[in-house]
């Protein structure tokens, strides 16, 4: 059976196990083992039938790019971790970068005044 490792802020659901096995062939069929097994842990990764947006999971150590998808081996271990984001909540931060895929390259933003010596 494929091993799941719990994430700490998660094991209040499962009495303080780290690691739990339950049955399944891909992500989703584990997260419903993980619900029969224990419930409210589905509920907490879920969210309208659909990984929450800020997990990810990683399988055998690989963050894996189909989440409820992906197949899992009966010697897996299974690691749902939460996303990390930052840098831009619109077009540039704070200090002046552009962000995203359109945003082209990386630049400094630009500078004010030439800083000059008083005489």
């Amino acid at each position: 059976m494929p091993a799941v490792h719990i994430p700490s802020l998660l094991r209040e659901l499962t009495r303080g196990q780290s690691v739990v096995e339950v049955d399944g062939a891909t992500v989703r069929q584990v997260i419903a083992s993980l619900e029969q097994a224990f419930p409210g842990l589905g509920d907490r990764l879920l969210d309208g039938g659909r990984l929450r947006a800020n997990i990810s999971v990683a399988i055998d150590g690989e963050i894996r790019p189909l989440g409820l998808l992906e197949e899992v081996g009966p010697d897996s271990e299974i690691h749902f971790v939460a996303a990390i984001k930052g840098g831009c909540g619109g077009e540039s931060n704070t200090n002046g970068f552009r962000c995203g895929a359109a945003a082209g390259p990386r630049r400094w933003p630009e500078s004010p005044a030439p800083f000059r010596r008083a005489d």
